[in-house]
């Protein structure tokens, strides 16, 4: 029976304690910029990992095979598994959109997250922890230069997924408004509402360039006549 001093181990406390204060370190700048997977995501992957590299280490003591002797055991087995396995968490999280890929950011935040993990468990903590600093500047510092610098650069460009419901006799009017004022649409579409007989849906999804884009558009398009409610989101990577 293990008492509650092997339980608790320090040196494992330590790691699993270290693994959710990077995780969090990372899923705060994701969380910070309104991404899919933020805070509970980027922890859970990072102390997932980290766990996942503990037993790997202490979980399977060597066995005896021939009266004193011990055979060797592969440490790294289960916790190499974690590299392939993260991979499901991170392909949930690209989104395709026409010829637009979102998400892969997002995918590759997980990824570096359950690599510090990993090197929580294994006790690299001068490792895990540069690892974190390094990510959040990258995450921080390259979104700022690509605004700033790369001003022509697609990265720039947002896409918006606006949603319209307006009255059946001026549908015709706002659609043809979204058509002459954007003319970087991907598509649109427009259907009558089947709760509301006298509201017709106007779906719309466009590329903007602007660094502000939804507040922009809910300014453009709330006093046009007719519009009964909108509701804008941006596809984030």
């Amino acid at each position: 029976m293990e008492t509650i001093t092997e339980i608790f181990d320090m040196s494992i406390v330590i790691r699993v304690l270290s693994a959710v204060l990077l995780g969090f370190a990372i899923g705060l700048e994701r969380e910070m910029t309104n991404k899919y997977a933020g805070l509970r995501t980027n922890i859970l992957v990072c102390l997932g990992a980290c766990v996942f590299t503990i037993i790997s280490i202490y979980g399977f003591p060597m066995v005896s095979v021939t009266g004193d002797e011990f055979g060797t055991r592969d440490t790294a087995r289960v916790a190499a598994q974690v590299v392939t396995g993260i991979g499901f968490i991170g392909g949930g999280t690209v989104l395709r959109h026409g010829a637009t890929v979102f998400g892969l950011t997002t995918a590759a935040t997980l990824w570096i997250s359950a690599s510090i993990g990993m090197a929580c468990g294994a006790g690299l903590f001068g490792l895990a922890i540069l690892a974190t600093v390094f990510s959040i500047l990258v995450l921080v510092s390259v979104r700022v230069f690509e605004k700033s610098v790369l001003i022509s650069s697609t990265k720039n460009t947002k896409r918006l997924k606006a949603n319209l419901c307006v009255l059946n006799n001026k549908a015709e009017n706002v659609y043809s408004h979204l058509v002459e004022c954007y003319p970087n649409i991907v598509e649109i579409s427009k259907k009558a509402d089947k709760q509301n007989g006298n509201i017709t849906k106007i779906n719309v999804v466009l590329d903007v360039k602007n660094r502000n884009p939804i507040p922009e558009m809910y300014k453009k398009l709330q006093d046009i006549d007719g519009l009964e409610s909108i509701s804008i989101h941006e596809f984030l990577d």
